[in-house]
């Protein structure tokens, strides 16, 4: 059985910060299945979602939104997966109105939240979580890793060759 991640938002418009988990999941053979799920304007379709996830096949969930913020919370009410909220950034207050309604969830009710509009660290987290099942997602892990460690030295060394 390949993993599977859902990736869900409240509006479209969230799309251009949850493509980038998306697209690390997919990078390391991840399916994904990718919806919007609107907890304010279909809640009877969250509602049936959450509920069906785990039967689906979904391991973990990335939910993403603005405003008021309520989908990572509200999934993470009628599911045991471990849910992941992206903040999205909104028009009038950056996303940290976002960030408070996604974070700021009642004792009970864990939502694993990343920082405003960062769907490669909701794409990372989520690897991590199925790491711990897929051995191989935990070397292709180690080797990201081991590549942002080699992307540092590169530029160290650009650096040096700048002020020598």
């Amino acid at each position: 059985m390949n993993p599977k991640v859902a990736i869900i938002m409240g509006s479209l418009s969230d799309w251009e910060y949850l493509k980038e988990a998306h697209n690390l999941l997919k990078e390391f053979g991840v399916e994904c299945d990718v919806r919007v799920v609107s907890a304010h304007r279909t809640p009877e379709v969250m509602y049936e979602f959450a509920k069906s996830a785990k039967d689906n096949g979904i391991e973990v969930i990335i939910a993403g939104a603005g405003g008021a913020a309520h989908l990572p919370g509200m999934t993470a009410s009628l599911t045991t997966l471990p849910v992941i909220g992206v903040p999205v950034p909104s028009k009038h207050l950056s996303g940290v109105d976002s960030l408070y309604s996604i974070v700021q969830m009642p004792a009970g009710v864990p939502v694993a939240t990343v920082g405003i509009g960062n769907g490669v660290n909701a794409g990372l987290l989520a690897l991590r979580i199925l790491s711990i099942k897929y051995p191989h997602i935990a070397q292709k892990l180690e080797d990201y890793r081991k590549s942002l460690q080699e992307k540092v030295e590169r530029m160290n060394q650009e650096l040096k060759n700048q002020t020598t």
